[in-house]
């Protein structure tokens, strides 16, 4: 028997049971019936439907045959709804909060056959905080829908057809559209045709077909199109830099996740994209708040891609065709976006082909390929348009640019950098050096993690024309090879630094070009140990005429060759701390003609002496040891009274100097020591010692030597053209001892001559002139004797305008007149003037006796003949 509590429990059971089912029939019976009122009085909406049923115990609903409609379509506060569903199922339906809180909420949601126009809410107010009234479904399935939906403007904001869908955790309002995402949701499955989104009144966006499968989307026929054109873009939007236009055939991808602010997915594809930027002068304004995204897509795939970016203008500014990119786990958010590089990857691969670039120089590149490691790009030519004048342009074509890199990061927002090689092979063409403009803005560098290493570049076969001001520079069959490149903070300028480990370059036929010369040679080598250049020449471009009528004052013309040129020691040419160090250099065989015209005005400008010259070198500079060995020098003059110009001759040359140096570098002495002996005039040994100290302020220096067995008539072929004189004899031995400093020189002078004498002559026809080449004889002293005794030279004065071999000539020219003509020079140089003057006196008198006794001659024979016509006259017998 049972008990009496259990059977009251099940009758109690029972009642509740009868009572549901009465609640449950009879909240069906009312939501038939009473339903669309209620919602139409208590909701901004007007539903109809033709079956509806409600569990009141789940919360499910299913309904189908339904129509609903806002009751005022003004009304931008609440999401608007129009339009047919043929079968609605809502699973746990918050009936409470619909009733009481005016809150749509559901677990799950299925339409079928959905034909709907939705009308997003205006966005929330910030200032007043007024919030919409918000539909929110966790789960929406459906099935074959169109749906459209607008923004609370009325505007066109998203639409698709023949759309099966199911999202898991959907959240769609306008707040999101506008300030993160228009949709978020966590897994997903859709299909559908031709979408239309327009985020704003610049792009619409259309697809012409999505599929999903398997967690694998496929968007086909992807459109992104400018609503406006470009130039009225420019106008409405000046604060805008860029307008695109996207088509994309086809873009693959899976595991896509819209959460809030973050858009993540995997394994992206996007098939023939066709990509066209405009780009403005706009400058954009700064975003008055952080940037709040977060990209990450694992695998990203752009596959034979087609990108062009205009100018302002409208002209290409960049093109490139079969662009193929790869990038894996691409990351994008707040914080990355403030390093150098803007995205963070694990590893990317990017080629393309027939890439140009159109700017002051146009590029074109035959194609392209880099990853982390390494680049290789192929058939590049830079070639400049013309359209800018001022800048650096470069004229080049290159057949590879290939590199291997060690190390590319980002480390505490800064870049380090380490290239292990670069190679560039076979460039041929012109770099013109432009005007350089002065700038007050320094570089800056705070993104870049110091020192940057670049372990070794190579140039091979190439032929390279460096111009600059008109001159260029030219190296053929190039090849060098630079190791152990380190770029540093340059601490006195601010700018970058450059420190070489080691280097050596290799050109043959090299030359260089300037306003009256051309410079070549045969071969060149230079490393950081010798230097070597074979069968130098420094020709003149322009005749002597042409030379002189170019210079606005007296300036020397070079013509030098020489077969060999070498130094051999260390220096340091790249770095902050430069300086030269060669234990020797030598020139051999060299050939040097050098032609000064007295035609030109006077150069006014201070000459140098040596010393201070070499001391004016900016870095330390040292030289152990300079030959120049075996060669020919010769110095040509000429003045406006000379026929032709003087000439004089140094063969069999050689020079010897120690320690030649700029007084800069530390340990080493600044003593300079010259030896020179060479044949003067093809007859005669010459012998230099020749010294100064680069250290001595005051540019004191020595100089003496000496000179055997001179003819007198091997200077002929300076002093004919130049001082219309010959000369005969012999000199047997002259002695100089010099000292000086910038005003002047002095010391001793002796000369052994024998049988010396002078003819002047006339300076047109260089006949001699008889009369007063015996006068200058008188003067001059003929014969030395076997033991001269050497005169002093003393205050010659130095004309600061002259150079240093001007003064030193003074020296010599001082000691001459001294030995020949003796100690009171003036006063002989007075006589001799006039011995002269009286003899022209002499000379003009008899010329102009000549004159009369011609004239009289020839009034007499006038007269003569007159006289014989008139008596012929006369007589009768001659008519």
């Amino acid at each position: 028997m049972k008990k009496p509590w259990v059977k009251k429990l099940l009758i109690g059971i029972a009642i509740l049971f009868g009572i549901i089912l009465l609640a449950n029939f009879g909240l069906n019976i009312w939501l038939k019936t009473q339903l669309p009122d209620y919602i139409k009085k208590n909701t901004d909406y007007k539903v109809s439907y033709k079956s509806l049923n409600v569990d009141l115990a789940t919360g499910n609903i299913y309904a189908y045959g339904i129509t609903v409609n806002n009751k005022n379509p003004q009304n931008v506060s609440v999401i608007g709804l129009q339009g047919t569903i043929d079968t609605l199922k809502i699973s746990r339906f918050g009936i409470y909060d619909a009733v009481f809180n005016k809150v749509i909420a559901s677990d799950d949601l299925l339409l079928a056959h959905p034909n709907l126009n939705i009308v997003l809410a205006k966005p929330v107010d910030k200032k007043t905080g007024k919030k919409t009234n918000p539909v929110r479904f966790e789960n929406i399935r459906i099935n074959r829908g169109t749906i459209n939906i607008f923004k609370h403007t009325k505007q066109k904001f998203l639409g698709v057809t023949d759309l099966d869908m199911y999202v898991e955790n959907l959240q769609l309002t306008e707040k999101s559209v506008e300030d993160q995402l228009p949709v978020v949701f966590d897994h997903y499955s859709i299909k559908g045709k031709d979408f239309f989104f327009q985020p704003d009144n610049v792009y619409t966006i259309r697809i012409n077909k999505i599929t999903t499968k398997n967690g694998q989307m496929s968007v086909e026929d992807f459109r992104l199109t400018p609503l406006i054109e470009f130039n009225l873009f420019k106008k409405l939007y000046p604060k805008k830099p860029q307008l695109y236009q996207f088509k994309i055939q086809k873009m693959d991808f899976k595991d896509v996740v819209l959460k809030k602010n973050k858009v993540s997915l995997a394994n992206a594809t996007f098939q023939n994209p066709d990509i066209l930027v405009y780009t403005t002068n706009a400058i954009p304004d700064k975003l008055k708040k952080p940037f709040n995204f977060e990209l990450n897509l694992d695998g990203i795939r752009l596959n034979n891609a087609k990108i062009q970016i205009n100018k302002p203008d409208g002209e290409k500014l960049l093109s490139a065709k079969e662009v193929n990119l790869k990038i894996d786990h691409f990351e994008f958010d707040k914080d990355i976006s403030k390093e150098i590089i803007p995205v963070k990857y694990k590893d990317f691969s990017f080629s393309g082909k027939d890439i140009q670039y159109y700017n002051h120089q146009d590029i074109n590149i035959g194609s392209i390929a880099i990853n982390p490691k390494k680049g290789n790009i192929q058939n590049v030519s830079i070639v400049p348009n013309g359209s800018v004048t001022d800048k650096s342009t470069m004229n080049l074509k290159a057949r590879q640019i290939a590199f291997n890199i060690n190390k590319w990061e980002i480390v505490d927002k800064k870049l380090n950098l380490d290239v292990k090689d670069v190679l560039v092979n076979e460039v041929n063409g012109t770099i013109k050096s432009g005007s350089p403009k002065k700038t007050n803005k320094k570089a800056d560098f705070n993104g870049i993690q110091f020192p940057v290493l670049v372990r070794n570049v190579t140039l091979k076969n190439s032929n390279i024309t460096y111009d600059k001001d008109s001159q260029p520079l030219s190296f053929n069959s190039l090849n060098a090879t630079i190791k152990n490149i380190e770029l540093t903070r340059n601490t006195k300028s601010g700018g970058l630094a450059v420190n070489i480990k080691d280097y050596r370059l290799a050109t043959k036929n090299f030359a260089y070009k300037t306003k009256f010369y051309n410079m070549t040679g045969g071969l060149l080598t230079f490393d950081k140990n010798k230097i070597r250049i074979d069968q130098f020449a420094m020709k003149p471009l322009v005749s002597r005429a042409q030379f002189i009528r170019m210079i606005p004052v007296e300036s020397d013309l070079y013509d030098l060759k020489a077969s060999q040129i070498t130094a051999v020691g260390n220096w340091e040419l790249f770095s902050e701390d430069k300086f030269f160090h060669a234990n020797n250099a030598t020139i051999i065989s060299a050939n040097a003609n050098i032609f000064r015209s007295k035609i030109p005005a006077d150069d006014p400008k201070e000459k140098l002496l040596y010393s201070k010259l070499l001391r004016s070198i900016k870095i330390p500079m040292f030289i152990d040891q300079f030959q120049l060995k075996n060669s020919v020098l010769e110095y040509e003059e000429d003045t406006p009274k000379s026929s032709g110009p003087g000439k004089l001759t140094f063969t069999n040359f050689n020079m010897y100097v120690k320690n030649l140096n700029s007084a800069k570098m530390k340990g080493k002495p600044t003593q300079v020591d010259i030896r020179i002996d060479c044949t003067f005039m093809k007859t005669s040994k010459l012998f230099v010692s020749w010294g100064f100290n680069t250290a001595d302020q005051s540019d004191r220096f020595s100089i003496a030597g000496k000179l055997n067995d001179i003819p007198a008539a091997a200077l002929n072929a300076f002093v004919v053209p130049y001082m219309s004189i010959t000369a005969t004899g012999t000199i047997q031995e002259m002695l100089f001892n010099f000292k000086g400093d910038p005003r002047g020189i002095g010391g001793t002078f002796n000369l052994k001559h024998q049988d010396l004498k002078v003819s002047i002559l006339d300076k047109k026809s260089k006949e001699k002139k008889g009369v007063l080449s015996a006068v200058a004889n008188i003067f001059i002293k003929s014969d030395s004797g076997k033991f001269p005794e050497s005169v002093v030279v003393e205050d010659v004065k130095r004309d600061p305008t002259k150079s240093f071999f001007n003064l030193f000539w003074k020296g010599i020219e001082e000691g001459l007149k001294k030995t020949l003509i003796g100690i009171n020079v003036e006063k002989t140089e007075k006589a001799v003037k006039s011995t002269v003057n009286t003899v022209k006196e002499v000379k003009g008198a008899v010329i102009e006796t000549k004159k009369e006794v011609s004239d009289e001659i020839k009034n007499e024979k006038k007269k003569g003949i007159f006289r014989k016509m008139f008596n012929k006259k006369e007589n009768p017998k001659t008519q």
